[in-house]
């Protein structure tokens, strides 16, 4: 993780830092437990894979049997829902952020997913062909020893993933399209 970490993922392009266009999308884990920790204006998340693929080739709810959505619904529907736990805060240059324990079933997740598409390179390749280890950002740009006094006694907070969110760029910023639920083939909300 870099300072570049710090830029919002939301917002036009020009502004964010990422280079986020209208009809990309991303694939991302909500954790509303965790929003109350996070201060970077957006819902706590963890990335399965951003950018993903352009919004025209997913085309979410489409009834092609052979398209991405379908492909997509599949292959989620292949791993179990799991529980991560979020004990401690951790900080790399201008960024503090939660580390999910395990981290195996999301990184198992963004490796099922950059498997079936290679071409989707992890954060546009800012950091490498493998992007970053899974974790969920709760500040940047910050000095952290105040904030990780208050946040402390919030910890540790428990999710259950029962599902991955497919998220498209509008041009101004993200919403969301589309969740794919783990371990229920053929459902889609």
């Amino acid at each position: 993780m870099t300072e570049q970490l710090s830029a919002r993922l939301d917002g036009p392009a020009e502004e964010n830092g990422w280079g986020d266009r209208a009809g990309d999308t991303a694939l991302t884990i909500p954790f509303p437990a965790l929003d109350p920790l996070v201060t970077t204006g957006i819902r706590a998340h963890a990335t399965v894979l951003y950018p993903f693929l352009p919004v025209a080739r997913v085309r979410p709810g489409s009834a092609d049997p052979g398209g991405t959505d379908a492909a997509l619904r599949t292959l989620f529907a292949s791993h179990a829902p799991f529980t991560l736990r979020f004990a401690a805060f951790h900080e790399e240059p201008g960024v503090l952020f939660l580390a999910p324990e395990p981290p195996g079933p999301l990184a198992a997740l963004t490796g099922a997913v950059r498997a079936h598409w290679p071409e989707a390179v992890p954060y546009r390749g800012i950091f490498g062909p493998e992007g970053l280890d899974p974790h969920v950002t709760v500040a940047h740009g910050e000095k952290f020893g105040a904030l990780r006094a208050r946040l402390a006694p919030a910890l540790p907070v428990t999710c259950h993933v029962t599902g991955v969110r497919l998220i498209v760029h509008d041009g101004h910023g993200w919403r969301d399209r589309v969740t794919y639920p783990l371990g229920a083939p053929g459902r889609v909300s």
